[in-house]
């Protein structure tokens, strides 16, 4: 008595009525939804915008080093008044000086 073999079914047998996963699905709202959320995938890229945003963020990076490096320098001033009552800058000191 011979068994009858039990082959699994092949890929194109599986794949004939039905398609798995997001294949299947095939509409025009998920494809405007898709564009919608990644519009780099489908825009073509605008050098002179790409320049002048570069060129913004560098201006905005080097104004805030400016900014840093200024209080830096300010923060170790203070002003003080001499025996004569005559206002001027000076540096601070330490006492261990």
């Amino acid at each position: 008595m011979t068994m009858p073999s039990t082959k699994p079914p092949s890929e194109n047998e599986t794949l004939k009525g039905r398609k798995p996963g997001l294949r299947s699905v095939r509409t025009t709202i998920t494809t405007m939804l898709f564009r919608a959320v990644n519009p780099e995938l489908f825009i073509k890229p605008n050098k002179p915008v790409m320049a002048f945003g570069l060129v913004a963020i560098t201006l905005c990076v080097a104004y805030l080093g400016y900014l840093h490096a200024t209080i830096e320098n300010k923060k170790d001033l203070y002003e003080a008044v001499d025996s004569e009552g005559s206002r001027y800058m000076r540096r601070k000191t330490s006492k261990w000086d």
